[in-house]
């Protein structure tokens, strides 16, 4: 009997082992699937255990169920929204003044909600209209399925195995997307999309950069990419697309939008990361949020900036003289810098870069130093909740050491004997 029971408990923990390591995909090098199998493990373990603790504290009693921060579910997603609504209002610019936009919301959603702003350039009314059409909640859920199912058809046309994708979506940084009702899984389709049709469908590739502007500090360094590469074409149509969607916002908002953008949205961003209290820092994985506490907004400006430069000068040196390089390094390399770049990046931005790390695990492209790397790179908003909170540097400097380590392994790789 005895024996049986034995039996039975080794059968049951050979097949919960057979079961976990089926979580990842099977790759050559057992550590790269030891990796990816930690990443999903630990991943998807957190992503659940969030996901239910939020839904259990929320409460859902109002017509706007509210999460225990008193926030609205789809948080980040009401300030896209409002986009959408006010492009069929006359003077959409008064809610880039913060006392109005907030009377707005007031009137939505009852008095004493959170103070919010509106952060994004005018040409959010354009590309945001259609979904200011809906009422809130069913546009919340439209724009979750069109972002999810972008997110996959974009993803699953890059990586071989389903699993590696499943490993991204339950990364913290989709988790904070998920959570916020923010627009990463869109524009990490977008990107993804891009470097795809670069080459092959450069009309694409330009129209789907010129449409990025609506976020700038996601496509800062396109520019430098196109030119240094010679990729004229993709420049020309994301000018005429960018060009054509700020005509369209001028259409709707006016001239005077984007003055209100400019006087009062652009100098309210800088006054919140530069708040004393460190209040955003949790949220922002950005080298100026993560050494401004220490070294003051002025000295962290000044780093940030060397940052940016170097980022720029990388970016122009591989597409330059590594354009035909490893297409996948190329593009992890592009989005280790554009976070390193940008002192405004939420953490939930960090879903490309994400995304491409997970994928040069899977696709055995890095070494021991790379692996260790791009795993902290997957946990990197996690880890910026905590370290921030704690008003701690050292997550923001994740993207930037990745950038150099990819940089050099490019260039090498590149210069080696086939």
């Amino acid at each position: 009997m005895q024996d049986l029971s034995l039996t039975s408990r080794d059968a049951a923990a050979t097949g919960l082992r057979r079961f976990v390591q089926s979580l990842a995909p099977a790759t050559r090098d057992p550590a790269n699937a030891e990796f990816l199998r930690a990443l999903f493990v630990l991943g998807g373990a957190l992503f659940t255990l969030t996901l239910v603790t939020y839904f259990l504290t929320t409460d859902w009693s109002g017509a706007f169920p509210r999460d225990k921060a008193t926030l609205v579910l789809g948080r980040d997603f009401l300030n896209l929204w409002m986009y959408g609504v006010a492009a069929f209002e006359p003077h959409p610019a008064r809610y880039y003044d913060i006392a109005t936009y907030n009377d707005a919301l007031a009137h939505l959603l009852g008095p004493g909600y959170p103070g919010q702003n509106w952060p994004n350039p005018p040409t959010a009314l354009v590309v945001m209209a259609p979904f200011g059409v809906l009422n809130y909640f069913p546009a919340l859920f439209a724009w979750a399925a069109a972002s999810g199912l972008a997110f996959y058809l974009a993803g699953r046309r890059e990586v071989a195995s389903l699993r590696t994708l499943l490993i991204v979506l339950v990364s913290p940084a989709a988790l904070l997307c998920v959570l916020s009702g923010q627009s990463s899984l869109l524009t990490s389709a977008a990107l993804l999309a891009i470097f795809a049709c670069l080459d092959e469908q450069p009309a694409t590739a330009g129209v789907l950069i010129g449409l990025l502007t609506v976020k700038p500090q996601l496509g800062i360094l396109f520019p430098f990419a196109l030119i240094a590469s010679g990729r004229w074409k993709v420049f020309g149509w994301a000018a005429f697309t960018a060009l054509s969607l700020w005509l369209a916002s001028v259409a709707i908002g006016g001239t005077e939008s984007w003055q209100a953008y400019i006087t009062r949205a652009l100098p309210l961003q800088r006054e919140v990361l530069q708040d004393a209290a460190g209040t955003a820092m949790p949220f922002h994985p950005t080298i100026f949020m993560n050494i401004r506490g220490v070294v003051g907004n002025h000295v962290g400006e000044i780093i940030q900036l060397a940052f940016t430069i170097a980022a720029i000068a990388a970016v122009t040196a591989a597409f330059r003289w590594r354009r035909n390089g490893d297409p996948r390094l190329l593009q992890a390399l592009f989005f280790a810098c554009t976070v390193s770049a940008s002192p405004y990046m939420g953490a939930y931005d960090l879903l490309p870069l994400t995304f491409a790390s997970v994928a040069l695990i899977a696709e055995e492209k890095l070494d021991n130093t790379g692996r260790r790397l791009a795993q902290l790179v997957f946990w990197a908003p996690a880890l910026q909740l905590l370290f921030g909170n704690l008003q701690i540097p050292g997550p923001g400097f994740i993207a930037p050491v990745f950038a150099a380590y990819l940089l050099n392994r490019l260039f090498n790789r590149a210069a080696m004997p086939a």
